[in-house]
């Protein structure tokens, strides 16, 4: 039996996702730029594929820019931000839990003399909003919160910060990264006070290199690309049809069934928390509450290092992540989310995440249990030795 519950790194296309991206390379193939029939049919694609992103978030299809995926909106958002409005101000506040993605380029930021306020979180996580309200000053020109952190699923608490800049700076912007939100939970930028939405297409059943930053209408942000003024100039090169068109396909599929799918997902997540709690020596790092994500379960192992769970488990058909999957070329180093929750040594070094999609099944997690049981005391004697 195979057990794929590695979803936060990645998720299969589904067949009408694939089918709509093999159309549109192999049939309908045109450069929306050229002006005659097949440029058209493919000018087709990217506006029905941006009206049906915008209509899930309440929003104008003139908001939505598409892109390579979250790490390209992530960076556009903070870096074009940053340099539309830094004679208003330098200071830009993040949490110091966030993905690369974000945190390089605030990194890069402070580089060129911005200075950055970086939330602590607590044990679970989750910033405190007292924090946020005294960081924000004149000065700010940007915070930004990601939704759901894609390594222990804590939900932040993005629509009472979003309620809480606007009223002590209206003028800062808020970015949100929902890479690991969207498509799973509702969000509507109007009423939460977001200027900036970053969304990837691969987290949730559509195509790799695909995804889409939400711009305010009245948001000042200075592109990233330039070239042949795709997009109203602002995020230039070749449309990505393929990637737009299964992306909006995805959208559609995962809005359509999504309170059914969230409500399966917590169910599973339940079952493996149950399941894990009745294990020697693990420790849970994700919640049973509305203030965690259904499809996200963080847990640490004591006394197995978690590179060699994660190949134990390989062995067996199991795939899951021992953090970020977008660090794992890197040497490997504890957690920066799981460090700024305080966590010991010994769970830094034994902590796996186990995500699910609407393709998970009650046997995928059974499964798994029943080989922690099998493995864990064996591979603890072996580490003892």
């Amino acid at each position: 039996m195979e057990a794929y519950l590695d979803n936060s790194a990645t998720t299969r296309v589904t067949e009408s996702v694939r089918d709509v991206v093999v159309r549109t390379m192999t049939e309908d193939y045109g450069n929306p730029s050229s002006k005659h029939k097949k440029g058209v049919e493919a000018e087709h694609y990217m506006k029905d594929a941006r009206e049906k992103i915008a209509k899930t978030l309440k929003v104008s299809e003139k908001e939505i820019f598409f892109t390579s995926g979250g790490t390209e909106s992530d960076n556009w958002a903070i870096l074009g931000a940053a340099a539309a409005n830094k004679r208003r101000g330098m200071h830009l506040i993040t949490t110091a839990v966030e993905h690369a993605a974000v945190l390089m380029p605030m990194h890069a930021l402070e580089e060129q003399g911005f200075r950055v306020t970086y939330l602590p979180v607590d044990s679970r996580g989750r910033i405190r909003l007292s924090d946020l309200e005294n960081a924000l000053c004149e000065e700010t020109i940007l915070v930004s919160i990601m939704f759901v952190n894609n390594e222990v699923g804590t939900i932040e608490p993005v629509a009472e910060a979003g309620r809480l800049i606007k009223q002590k700076n209206p003028a800062a912007l808020f970015h949100v990264d929902a890479v690991q939100a969207y498509g799973k939970y509702p969000i509507y930028p109007k009423r939460m006070g977001i200027d900036l939405l970053s969304v990837s297409g691969h987290k949730l059943h559509g195509p790799k290199g695909s995804g889409f930053l939400y711009v305010g209408e009245k948001v000042k942000l200075q592109p990233l690309i330039l070239g042949g003024g795709q997009q109203k100039g602002m995020r230039s090169g070749t449309d990505n049809v393929p990637g737009a068109a299964g992306l909006a396909q995805a959208v559609t599929d995962a809005f359509a069934t999504m309170e059914q799918d969230h409500e399966r997902m917590l169910f599973l997540k339940n079952r493996l928390m149950k399941g894990l709690s009745e294990l020697q020596d693990v420790i849970l790092h994700s919640e049973e509450s509305e203030n965690s994500a259904a499809h996200i379960v963080s847990a640490s192992f004591v006394g197995v290092r978690s590179e060699v769970l994660l190949h134990a488990l390989e062995d067996r058909g199991i795939y899951v992540s021992a953090g970020s999957a977008c660090s794992s070329n890197k040497k490997q180093t504890a957690s920066t989310v799981l460090r700024e929750m305080h966590l010991p040594p010994s769970q830094l070094e034994s902590t796996l995440r186990f995500s699910f999609s609407r393709f998970t099944t009650e046997e995928e997690i059974d499964y798994t249990l029943e080989a922690l049981r099998e493995l864990l005391p064996m591979l603890r004697r072996f580490q003892r030795h």
